[in-house]
C-alpha cells in the first residue's frame, strides 16, 4: 500500500504539500467563501475545528495511503490557496476521483492546470491507476474547461444527483483513461 504523507510536487509556480495543522485558517478561508462551495456537496464552513478535523483526516488518510491531498502553494508568497485530490481509490479496478478547490482571488491564472498536471501524472505513474474520474456541476463551466483541457471526455449526465442547502444539481462524469493521459503526453513531450 502506498503512502503519500512525505510526497511534494513542484510546478513552476507552485508546492503541492500535504496539508498541516498551520493550514486551518487557510483552509477554513477556502471552504467558508460561498463561491468555492458553490458547486461542492458541503454547505459553507464556520468554524477552524471543521479546517483542523479534515486536516486530521488527511494526515491519518495519507499516511495509511487511503487518498491523497495536496496544498496548493504559491512559490512567490508562500499562501496556500487551494487544494487537489486523488479520492475514492479503488485499487482493483486502480480507479481514483479526482477533486479540488482554489481561492477565487487566484482564479483566471491558470493555476489549477497547472497543479492537477502532476497530480495526474502522480496517479498514473506512481500509484499505477488506469482511469481517473470526476464529478462536476454542469454549471460550473470553468471546472468543465479545466477538466476538457487536461484530456478528460465527457462519459454522462446524472440529473439531480446532488441536493445541497435544499437545491437539487445535476452532475457531469467526466472520465481518463491512463491510455489517453499517456498518449497526450506522448504528443506534447
Amino acid at each position: 500500500m502506498n503512502k503519500f504523507d512525505h510526497i511534494t510536487l513542484n510546478t513552476q509556480r507552485l508546492l503541492l504539500r500535504p496539508l498541516n495543522q498551520k493550514d486551518q485558517q487557510a483552509i477554513l478561508g477556502l471552504r467558508s467563501n460561498p463561491l468555492v462551495s458553490r458547486y461542492t456537496g458541503y454547505k459553507n464552513w464556520t468554524a477552524l475545528a471543521q479546517a483542523a478535523e479534515l486536516i486530521e483526516k488527511d494526515i491519518a488518510a495519507m499516511t495509511s495511503g487511503d487518498y491523497v491531498r495536496f496544498g496548493l502553494v504559491r512559490r512567490d508568497n508562500e499562501s496556500l490557496i487551494g487544494t487537489c485530490c486523488l479520492f475514492h481509490l479503488d485499487r482493483q479496478c486502480r480507479r481514483a476521483e479526482i477533486g479540488y478547490d482554489l481561492h477565487p482571488e487566484e482564479w483566471g491564472q491558470g493555476f489549477m492546470h497547472e497543479s492537477l498536471e502532476p497530480l495526474l501524472g502522480l496517479g498514473y505513474t506512481d500509484m499505477g491507476l488506469n482511469r481517473i474520474e470526476a464529478d462536476v456541476d454542469p454549471l460550473n463551466l470553468a471546472s468543465l474547461k479545466t477538466l476538457q483541457r487536461l484530456g478528460f471526455r465527457q462519459e454522462g449526465l446524472l440529473r439531480e444527483r446532488w441536493i445541497v442547502n435544499g437545491v437539487k444539481a445535476d452532475t457531469v462524469i467526466l472520465g481518463m483513461l491512463h491510455a489517453e493521459w499517456l498518449a497526450r503526453h506522448e504528443r506534447t513531450g
